[in-house]
Order: structure tokens, then sequence, then C-alpha cells
């Protein structure tokens, strides 16, 4: 094995990236990123980005380090829940439809309208029908989208079994986390060839020019946050726009206001500085 490599269950992947280095690349693309979205907002741009994978394979997390440093006006995270009674009886890429970007606009999909293609077929949810029907028209749904000029990119997030497993144990000890472990997330445990196959046969069906899977090695968290921002960016025709030079204007004098009396109004209790005279240092 070559140096500087490890094996993971999905190949051989590059030694986890120091904190330092990562940190540093990770803000130079963020700086990259709001230039993106100065681009997007000025050319009046429609931009969908589809984040898919397996359970516990970062897209979340992937997604948090996109938007940290954008404008949620321009920028925007779309996690439909399970879909209602009556969205059930619609055609079933019309409640994604409403959250398509407008111009000047960025979609951001936790999880998309391939859950059909996943969760919904390996679990039953869906009828077999449904499921080729899916299959069938994702592709021509794509292709009207990229036909109608909206940039779409999706990236499938992919984790070796034995880190996803390490992932779930993390998170069942991790009380800030373990909201992201659900009952469903453990049955894929045992239906993991069964959400390969499915995975499989979805990129057979969908893996179009027009719209091609990017798939990202996700088993080091780092590398693959930093690898999948490049790679959008590298996808996106944008330049920096310029933008009008601001300075501040000068404080005019004061006219004599005075604000009102602290007991006048109701401040929240000093719990920090409780905190600092218990650790014994200084308020």
């Amino acid at each position: 094995m070559a140096a500087g490599k490890k094996h993971s269950g999905n190949g051989t992947q590059p030694e986890r990236l120091s904190r330092q280095v990562y940190e540093r690349e990770l803000l130079r693309l963020q700086v990259e990123l709001v230039k993106l979205q100065e681009w997007v907002r000025a050319e009046g741009a429609r931009l969908v980005v589809v984040f898919e994978g397996r359970d516990a394979a970062g897209k979340g997390s992937t997604i948090k380090r996109v938007t940290e440093r954008l404008n949620p006006r321009v920028a925007r995270i779309v996690a439909l829940p399970t879909p209602t009674e009556r969205e059930r009886t619609q055609w079933y890429f019309q409640r994604y439809m409403e959250h398509l970007p407008a111009g000047g606009e960025i979609a951001l999909l936790d999880r998309s309208w391939y859950n059909r293609a996943g969760v919904e077929h390996v679990m039953g949810f869906c009828t077999k029908e449904e499921y080729g029907r899916f299959l069938h028209q994702a592709p021509i749904f794509e292709r009207l989208l990229v036909e109608d000029g909206i940039l779409l990119r999706k990236y499938w997030f992919s984790v070796s079994d034995a880190v996803q497993e390490q992932r779930f144990r993390a998170r069942l000890k991790d009380p800030t986390r373990r909201w992201k472990l659900s009952p469903m997330d453990l049955e894929s445990i045992g239906r993991w060839e069964a959400y390969s196959r499915a995975k499989d046969e979805m990129f057979v069906h969908t893996d179009i020019p027009e719209a091609p899977w990017y798939v990202v090695g996700s088993d080091d968290k780092r590398s693959a946050r930093i690898n999948m921002i490049a790679h959008l960016l590298s996808t996106v025709p944008y330049h920096e726009v310029g933008r009008p030079v601001l300075e501040l204007p000068p404080r005019p004098p004061s006219t004599g206001y005075e604000r009102p009396p602290r007991d006048f109004q109701t401040y929240v209790p000093d719990h920090a500085a409780a905190l600092g005279d218990a650790a014994g240092e200084p308020s």
C-alpha cells in the first residue's frame, strides 16, 4: 500500500487532513462560495445542488460548511419531511418543484426526489410500479430543469460499512447528535447490500450526461467537504462580481438622547459571568 494512504471499504482513501490544513483550505473555499453566491445573485442564475448518500455519510455536515458564510436569503437548505396525505396523491416530483430556486437563488437539497430510488424502494414504501415510473421519469425531469437553464449538480456521498457503524455508535453516545439516529438508520445496517443494489440501479438510469452523478468518498469527512466544495466551484462558470466601495459615515453629534435606566428593561441573567467566577477567572 502506498505511503500516505489507508484502505477503507470504498477503496483507497487519503489520510485524514490535519485540522490546520483543513481549516485553512475550507476558509479559502468559503470565500470562493461567497463569490459564487454574489455571481448567482447578479446574474439571476439558478443553482440546485442535490446531496444524497448513505446514512451518516456526512451530507448534513457538508451542507453546513457550504452555507456557513452564505446569505440565507440566497442559499436555502431544502430538507422535506415525510409527505402529507395530500402530497402522496400528487405527481411525485410536484412537491419538490415548489422548492426549486428562482433567479438569483441557490437550493441545497438535503436528500431529494431520489428518496424514491433509495429508502422508499428498499423499505417498501412505494410500489414496484411507482419505483419503475420514477426511474423512467427522473432523467426526463432533470433534462427539463437543465434545458430551462437551471444549474443542477448531484453528489453521492459514499461511506464504508465500517465507518458508518462507527459514526452510528458515536451518535448513540453524544446527546447533541443522538437526534440524528433514527430507527430507520439502524434498519439500514441490516439492508446494506439492498441499498447498494438500489444505488447501482439508480445510477444506471439517472447518471445522465446532462446531470451526472459525482461520487464523494466520505470515510474522511474533512476530505469529503473539501473535495465536494472544490468540485462544485470548478463546475460553475462564476466570476467575482464588483461591489460598491463602502465607507462608514461619521457618527453625528449627540442631540441629548439618554438611554433609559437598566431597571426599566428586563435583561437576561449573566450566565457567562457566573461561569468565569466558577472557573476562578476574572469576569
